[in-house]
């Protein structure tokens, strides 16, 4: 049991303070005065978090009571893309909207100091008299990623002394340099003509994480060419909750584009609040349920999987499906052979169509109804108009092969026992 003069009760959170006394007062003092937006107890506070003091993590700790509070805003692309000159821009827009900003440059490590090198810094002089605006250069310091390893405790600070936004510009960053997503609310990639086959070089990686495509320097020739191949990659994969990532250009030098920009990013962080508030689904219970393999007749095709020492758990004849069923446990889940009684029904057409094999995967999940509501909210093409019951009591519904990549999938759930029985087999 810790020292009770060890615990600390800041903003509804305990924290083990493991430091002397001085330290702790110290540590508590410059939180309220970073709550009260003391610029200087900021500066001190984030050299603090960034160096790993003493005290840091716990004032780190104290802070996260209040990150929600801050838009998080990554900003990410190669080199030379004008990711500063296009930040300082974007801080403008949010103080024209009376927002408080914070900005972090991750800079380049010195090969001699290892400090920063302060390049976007110098190039953010158009913000620096801005008592809204914090500016705080990190180096690299050979973090790979494109962020320094303290970005995020950093980030934690700044939303608590009260920054409506905080904008997070990466170093010049690759194809696998994706930490800038982690810690955003909203991602935005910065490309510009004359890439050659950086575009496609990029794709596999940070591409995949961006929710706003910019194309900067659109001035120049090439930049319909740069959306152009945006707009082409974004057809060959599926949208994110929703949310297909819009692709802005902008001069960066002038302003163009910038109020687009952020109306997108605005968009896109109303969006992703939205599915949070909705919440996921939690898939409680998701396990392999069974395999549905349609055959012409069980008693021919049971002999192969008793051979392979399987045995029949149960047959039931299900009258208003027009099936036949036999159940073989294969561990927690099972194997179940699909006979059709009728030629016309569900099964027997399936067998005049496409012979026997692979009819259903079947996948068990608690919460059911939720899942459902779920997936059709989400466009999902599904293949049952609703929750049903099956055999056996269970409660099913199918999602359409159009949706899963092929295969007609089943979730199911355990059975309810005043549930009503309605058909468990549904169309491919």
């Amino acid at each position: 049991m810790p020292d009770p003069e060890g615990l600390v009760m800041h903003g509804g959170m305990i924290a083990v303070v493991n430091v002397d006394s001085g330290t702790r007062d110290e540590m508590l003092g410059m939180l309220e005065r970073l709550r009260a937006a003391d610029v200087r107890a900021l500066a001190r506070a984030v050299s603090l978090a960034e160096d790993d003091g003493p005290g840091a993590r716990e004032l780190v700790a104290a802070c996260r009571s209040y990150r929600e509070a801050a838009l998080r805003i990554g900003v990410t692309g190669p080199p030379g893309a004008g990711k500063s000159t296009l930040v300082e821009h974007m801080v403008r827009w949010l103080r024209g909207r009376r927002d408080t900003v914070a900005v972090i440059a991750v800079d380049p490590s010195s090969p001699y100091t290892g400090g920063a090198l302060l390049g976007d810094r110098i190039r953010m002089q158009g913000i620096a008299g801005d008592d809204g605006v914090y500016v705080r250069s990190m180096a690299s310091r050979g973090a790979m990623g494109g962020l320094a390893r303290a970005v995020g405790d950093v980030c934690d600070v700044m939303a608590a002394s009260g920054r409506g936004a905080i904008v997070i510009e990466t170093v010049g960053v690759g194809q696998d340099e994706v930490d800038v997503a982690r810690l955003a609310d909203v991602t935005v990639l910065v490309l510009v003509p004359g890439m050659g086959d950086d575009v496609q070089s990029l794709k596999a990686g940070v591409m995949e994480v961006a929710d706003v495509f910019v194309v900067n320097k659109s001035d120049r020739e090439g930049a319909e060419r740069v959306v152009a191949e945006i707009v082409a990659m974004q057809g060959l994969s599926a949208s994110r909750d929703g949310w297909l990532p819009p692709v802005v250009q902008t001069v960066a030098t002038t302003g163009a584009g910038v109020a687009e920009l952020m109306e997108a990013v605005r968009r896109c962080a109303e969006a992703k609040k939205g599915a949070r508030r909705r919440g996921p689904v939690e898939p409680r219970g998701l396990r392999l349920d069974h395999l549905g393999v349609a055959v012409k007749s069980i008693a021919a095709a049971r002999g192969f999987y008793e051979a392979l020492g399987m045995s029949v758990a149960h047959e039931e004849t299900v009258e208003h499906e027009r099936v036949r069923t036999a159940m073989l446990p294969v561990g927690e889940s099972r194997i179940e052979l699909l006979e059709p009684t009728t030629e016309d029904s569900v099964i027997g057409r399936f067998l005049a169509k496409r012979g026997e094999g692979l009819h259903h995967v079947a996948v068990h999940v608690e919460g059911i109804d939720a899942m459902f509501a779920r997936l059709k909210a989400d466009g999902v093409r599904l293949a049952s108009d609703a929750v049903r019951v099956g055999a056996g009591g269970h409660r099913y519904f199918f999602v359409h092969p159009a949706s899963t990549g092929g295969v007609l999938l089943e979730i199911v759930s355990s059975p309810r026992a005043s549930s009503p029985g309605t058909p468990i087999v549904g169309e491919a």
